[in-house]
């Protein structure tokens, strides 16, 4: 394991560099959404979740494009939404005073999001029964069937466009848009390094446990990647916004599961998963969407006790896998 140390290095470097273009995405992002008058629902659930989703959607073109690893990136995808769905709320929550839900939040984010696993996973099971070659454990996704998740998404962003036409902004002229679409930019490049150098790192990682790279994208990707929407979120809650704090969250992991695992699948023409893989690992992420949906419904509030919870599904999502890559357990075909 000579190359451990280094592997292990080049990970934490990667981290730091992602949450350094973070933060330069993050502001120019709000700067942005006050000059054009963007609701705050929609400034969380479409600019700055797609946005702090750029690592993830990075992740799965690099991972496909250069290191011909589809599989790496969407296991990124996956173990990013279920990170999202369990940390990064938890934290929010024991970071500020109170999180509180909302009504709309409820009933539009989070029933769209519940919509989005189905559909991805209604994809996943055409790839495997209805494409040639596919098969009860290699599902084949092509670029006739990534369209129908692409167009779901394009009705969650007609949704948020019919409130941002209703929604009256108040005037700013403190903003130089020209400079932060700019600063937006380079915060976009400084992700896309970062995240290169997590991929090699989790590559060198598969290598040295001898272990398939799916794991390593469901843990170690997933949780450097998920990096943005952490930092955007819990500092909403520290600001007291909640609603930014939430529908990032639920934005990114919609926007994760319905246009990143989509274009790596254009990008590469067609592509592999192993079903067997994605049944339980896309379970976990059902029944964890289940869990954070009845904690933000109930009082309309996150509570510290619930962040804990929460919290401890996460722990037990990674001791699972770990079980997996070792051999103690097999409840998972495939890794």
């Amino acid at each position: 394991m000579a190359g451990l140390p280094g592997s292990v290095a080049l990970i934490i470097v990667a981290t730091a560099v992602i949450w350094k273009g973070s933060a330069y995405f993050e502001r120019a992002a709000e700067r942005l959404s006050k000059y054009y008058g963007l609701p705050v629902a929609v400034h969380g659930a479409i600019v700055v979740a797609v946005g702090s989703s750029f690592p993830e959607i990075s992740s799965v073109v690099i991972s496909t494009v250069i290191h011909d690893e589809f599989s790496l990136g969407v296991g990124a995808i996956v173990g990013s939404a279920i990170f999202n769905l369990l940390v990064i709320p938890a934290l929010a929550a024991l970071s500020s005073e109170e999180l509180r839900s909302t009504r709309d939040i409820v009933h539009k984010d989070a029933q769209f999001y519940i919509i989005s696993v189905l559909i991805l996973f209604i994809v996943f099971a055409l790839g495997a029964t209805y494409v040639p070659g596919g098969t009860n454990r290699a599902a084949i996704l092509t670029p006739t069937l990534v369209a129908v998740p692409l167009m779901a998404y394009g009705i969650y962003v007609f949704l948020h466009q019919q409130d941002a036409s209703e929604h009256v902004a108040d005037e700013t002229h403190s903003v130089r848009p020209g400079r932060e679409w700019g600063m937006l930019g380079v915060g976009l490049v400084i992700i896309t390094v970062g995240v290169e150098g997590m991929v090699q790192g989790a590559l060198s990682l598969g290598v040295i446990f001898d272990t398939p790279t799916f794991l390593w994208g469901l843990t170690v990707i997933a949780a450097g990647t998920s990096l943005p929407d952490a930092f955007v979120s819990v500092r909403a809650a520290k600001d007291d916004d909640s609603v930014t704090s939430l529908t990032n969250v639920l934005g990114s992991n919609t926007f994760n599961l319905l246009v990143a695992i989509p274009v790596g699948v254009l990008l590469a023409g067609r592509a592999t998963i192993d079903f067997l893989v994605a049944i339980p690992t896309m379970g976990f992420l059902g029944a964890a969407t289940l869990v954070f949906i009845v904690f933000i419904r109930t009082d309309l509030e996150l509570t510290d006790r619930e962040a804990y919870t929460l919290l401890g599904l996460y722990v037990v999502f990674v001791c699972w896998m770990a079980l997996e890559s070792v051999g103690l357990i097999e409840t998972v075909s495939g890794i």
